[in-house]
């Protein structure tokens, strides 16, 4: 009887440690960060763009702003983060503060890719294409989407994004 016992009891020690550590696990890789919830409405807000739901895209961009801001405020200097920021700022039609946004990032990261191609898009849109094209010279020779897709927008192509 004394072995019965036992045997139920570590048995059910050891499936209650399985259970409970599968549980664990599972619910602490679902945990999404603000920055990783920003990308999600970015990732929205382009897609009603490109099908001119213009009114849902500035929600989307609004509902990542804020997300990042947060994202910003609990680890700052993190140049991605600095990078969606100047983003949906200047999406939302604030070129000023995305303008900071993005030299905040570059001075963490000055070649970084994305900044410096919205970087130069916002240079374009406030006519300084002079600045524009020094941020293509930062991207020159990084054989990437950004530089192509800056080149485009300072020859007079419509941004992408």
């Amino acid at each position: 009887m004394k072995k019965i016992i036992l045997t139920l009891s570590i048995t059910f020690f050891i499936t209650t440690n399985v259970f409970a550590a599968g549980s664990s696990s599972s619910g602490s890789s679902s945990t999404k960060t603000n920055y990783d919830k920003a990308v999600v409405h970015i990732k929205s807000a382009k897609k009603y763009e490109k099908k001119g739901k213009l009114e849902k895209a500035q929600k989307s961009y609004a509902k990542a702003q804020k997300l990042l801001i947060k994202s910003n405020e609990k680890k700052p200097g993190k140049a991605d983060t600095l990078n969606y920021l100047g983003f949906t700022t200047r999406k939302l039609g604030d070129f000023e503060n995305g303008e900071k946004y993005y030299l905040q990032g570059l001075a963490i990261d000055p070649k970084h890719k994305g900044i410096n191609e919205y970087l130069g898009e916002l240079y374009v849109a406030t006519g300084r294409h002079n600045l524009a094209v020094e941020r293509l010279g930062v991207l020159e020779g990084c054989n990437c989407e950004e530089y192509d897709q800056l080149k485009a927008v300072i020859a007079g192509e419509k941004s992408k994004y």
